[in-house]
């Protein structure tokens, strides 16, 4: 790492270095606002019954029950212990009283590049007192701004009031160191609800539409794919028939979904995202690795992060050499002669606006699609790239989507041919925050067939999946959009596709471990390491030839 530099460079780098760890108490966040004129004035009484929702559709198979089992226990997460007492804010974690502790090593107070850092976190409640049980949700990033270094932590809860997290030490010099949604996601998927226009002639009527309606309030319109038995209802309206269904939009957001005491544990500045301080040194100084054999035996928990950032740039440590693609004269190159296909939420619409606006040659072809919605396609003919956007079938939080144009991402790759020429980029987790989680394993269960089927039938092609990232805070939307909800999405997303032939771009460590705010969309410089890793994989660098 360290070759290449001056030697007077070198040691100005090291006495300049600083940086601090810190950890974020974070309970929610948010996906996209959009208001709308169709406010219904009397919104269907939902069932509250997790089962209706989420096992609708295709009959699962015995494997597949299995499986979401195992998925389901890998999202468990830990909580108070039962009581039929209401929640009380003063007793629930406050970060201002919270405090943790970088532990010493084995060897005493020196760390070496390949060590582990461990700092111990102590919760407290809003009176001061310890608490006794977890399922608090932390996140942790070693950080050193000089050198835009940064990497995640693992956090590990003890379920007794006390975490570890743990970091690994992979650059020199100093470092500085839920039960309301819970329900929420079971009970209320209809908490974000959407409508549909039917038109016919001169008449038109809207009508509510989700994934899950009760079937005895009104007559359904029954728009279930026949292909995967993904399940999607809207309300008959009363004077038009099913078929004359014009588009999709989100309709709103419900309000008054918790009582005033759950609002207090959700304040920003208060409980959300706030730093938890040091009770001692928050600075270590990091040392080369150790030459010789240490007889010292390896740390219990072996840390498997995805990658680090050193001078601004992502390191991955997933096996791929990731190199600096900035603007048309490197991106061209990788991408002549390719189709690449986007698929997804606006998260992964975001890559396609990065590339047109970096690479000038690639033309958007004017489809006369709604902004931000798509589909959208731009062509460089001259070196004949073709790229396109398409949003993923519902549900899915836009302003207005034709009912032509929305298609299931299973479907579309099944209508691939594929082959060495044929990119695939697929990204969906931010629309799925609202329902149980086996509505999302069931979704990515129809992808992960439709990888496999054209993975066989065309091995040359690449298929590339962007993960969740953290997002910014905000009070009125929190019960909509966490973080807590996203991360389990993450898990299971990962569980999913492991040991499959695909990249997984980690966006999650990619927007913690880096120092810019959290951003539903991330700011320009995480999309263009993204970017760059996402093109070191599509074109790998060519292993040099040495003479003999």
């Amino acid at each position: 790492m360290w070759q290449n530099f001056p030697r007077c460079a070198l040691i100005f780098l090291l006495l300049a270095l600083s940086g601090f760890i810190y950890l974020l108490r974070n309970i929610y966040t948010l996906e996209s606002r959009v208001q709308s004129s169709f406010i219904p004035e009397h919104l269907p009484t939902f069932y509250h019954n997790r089962t209706f929702c989420a096992h609708l559709g295709q009959k699962s198979s015995p494997e597949d029950e299995l499986e979401e089992r195992y998925l389901l226990d890998i999202i468990a997460w830990p909580g108070p212990l039962p009581s039929s007492a209401p929640v009380v804010l003063r007793q629930t974690s406050d970060p201002v009283h919270s405090l943790f502790t970088i532990l010493p090593t084995k060897t005493g107070r020196q760390w070496h590049v390949g060590d582990q850092l461990e700092a111990l976190v102590q919760i407290h409640d809003f009176q001061g007192r310890p608490k006794h049980y977890g399922g608090d949700f932390l996140v942790a990033r070693l950080h050193s701004p000089e050198l835009g270094a940064g990497v995640v932590g693992e956090v590990v809860d003890h379920k007794n009031g006390f975490y570890s997290v743990l970091f690994p030490l992979l650059w020199e010099g100093s470092a500085q160191a839920v039960a309301v949604l819970r329900r929420l996601r079971e009970e209320r998927p209809d908490r974000v609800f959407f409508k549909s226009l039917f038109r016919l002639g001169f008449l038109s009527e809207t009508t509510v539409c989700n994934m899950c309606l009760p079937p005895d309030q009104q007559p359904l319109c029954n728009y279930t794919d026949v292909h995967t038995g993904e399940p999607w209802f809207c309300y008959k309206p009363k004077m038009l028939s099913c078929d004359t269904r014009v588009n999709h939009a989100k309709g709103g957001y419900l309000k008054h979904l918790i009582t005033n005491k759950e609002a207090l544990l959700f304040q920003s500045g208060v409980n959300i995202k706030v730093y938890i301080h040091p009770s001692g040194p928050d600075r270590i100084n990091v040392l080369p690795p150790r030459k010789e054999r240490s007889n010292i035996k390896p740390d219990p928990v072996k840390l498997e992060p995805s990658g680090y950032y050193y001078e601004g740039t992502w390191r991955s440590l997933s096996g791929i050499a990731v190199r600096q693609f900035n603007g048309s004269p490197s991106i061209i190159p990788c991408l002549r002669n390719k189709v690449i296909n986007m698929y997804g939420d606006s998260t992964v619409r975001q890559w396609f606006e990065y590339l047109i606006a970096t690479v000038p040659e690639l033309k958007e072809f004017n489809l006369h699609s709604p902004k931000n919605v798509g589909p959208f396609m731009a062509v460089d003919s001259s070196h004949n790239i073709l790229l396109k956007y398409r949003c993923h079938g519902p549900p899915i939080r836009f302003t207005t989507v034709l009912s032509s144009e929305m298609r299931y991402i299973s479907n579309e790759l099944d209508g691939l041919s594929g082959g060495p020429d044929t990119v695939v980029v697929l990204s969906i987790w931010a629309h799925f925050s609202t329902f149980p989680v086996e509505v999302y394993i069931r979704r990515l269960r129809h992808i992960r067939r439709a990888v496999v089927h054209l993975l066989d039938r065309a091995p040359g092609t690449l298929i590339v999946i962007r993960s969740a990232n953290l997002q910014a805070l905000d009070q009125e939307v929190s019960l909509y959009n966490s973080d807590w909800f996203s991360v389990q999405l993450d898990k299971v997303l990962r569980a999913m596709f492991k040991g499959m032939d695909v990249l997984l771009v980690d966006a999650w460590q990619m927007s913690l471990a880096h120092h810019l705010p959290h951003a539903l969309h991330p700011p320009p410089p995480i999309i263009k390491n993204m970017i760059d890793m996402f093109l070191s994989y599509v074109c790998p660098e060519k292993k040099k030839n040495h003479q003999k």
